[in-house]
């Protein structure tokens, strides 16, 4: 066999031997590499962070305390600015002790600033968001969806008075629409198990206009007002005060006055309506 043949086969040996080769290399998996110590080969770990969660489930409303709260490994890639770790907190059991819980937190959740508040105050005090008021009335199983209204449900506020000089004619107005209830009598939470109570107040979080417009239409209705129950897909809409015509304080910012200044003596007058 000629030279130059021989170097032809083996050119073409080598390249068929680098080709397998290199399927083997793709369709394998790569190899885990383990640590081998004096008890055996240790099984690979991947890095963590001691994180600070809630031990069990914590309701809304509830106080924080060592008892709820612990360190647990978590993993490094999954742990978020917001959560509080051992490393930059060591003493965050003991700061976050005497907090209150401004939502719920599951067993395992990382306890974050943003669901607690620091207060001295009641809880319900502290769970009020910025700017909003906190209102009880009187309900009963007729008036309020036949008792299926729980705390963080969205109710429309309903309140139906006679016509002047019209026995038999009743005006229905809706004077609040889409407001959050915050709490049934002294439940600020819906208990697990209970689908339903029936309560005798409820606590609506308002503003302070919507305050007044509760105020006034009671006065209107000595019989009490009715709730009607609304969709949880209306929970983002921004709740409304289509009952701003019950406040008379309304009407005059409304009209306001005028002032006259006649031969350098001033005068506030009302419009007339």
């Amino acid at each position: 066999m000629k030279p130059v043949q021989l170097v032809l086969i083996a050119v073409a040996l080598v390249a068929s031997l680098g080709a397998g080769y290199l399927v083997m290399n793709m369709s394998e998996p790569p190899a885990q590499v383990v640590v081998q110590t004096d008890n055996g080969p240790a099984i690979p770990t991947i890095p963590t962070r001691l994180v600070l969660v809630a031990v069990a489930d914590v309701p809304q409303g509830t106080t924080l305390s060592e008892n709820n709260m612990r360190f647990e490994e978590w993993p490094e890639t999954g742990v978020r600015p917001s959560f509080v770790t051992q490393k930059d907190a060591p003493e965050a059991i003991k700061d976050f002790s005497g907090a209150i819980a401004r939502s719920s937190f599951f067993a395992g959740e990382p306890i974050r600033d943003a669901k607690i508040v620091r207060s001295d105050s009641g809880y319900l005090s502290a769970i009020l968001p910025a700017g909003k008021r906190a209102v009880a009335i009187e309900i009963t199983a007729s008036s309020s969806a036949g008792g299926f209204i729980l705390p963080n449900d969205h109710v429309d506020v309903i309140m139906a008075r006679q016509q002047d000089g019209e026995q038999n004619v009743i005006i229905t107005d809706t004077i609040l629409q889409n407001i959050r209830v915050l709490a049934l009598d002294q439940l600020i939470e819906e208990e697990e198990g209970k689908k339903s109570t029936v309560g005798e107040t409820v606590t609506l979080e308002l503003t302070a206009e919507q305050v007044e417009i509760v105020a006034a239409a009671q006065q209107i209705n000595r019989r009490g007002l009715t709730l009607a129950l609304r969709s949880v897909e209306d929970a983002e809409i921004e709740g409304t005060s289509a009952g701003r015509k019950l406040l008379s304080s309304g009407d005059r910012k409304s009209r306001g006055t005028v002032r006259i200044i006649r031969y350098g003596k001033a005068k506030e007058v009302e419009p007339s309506k």
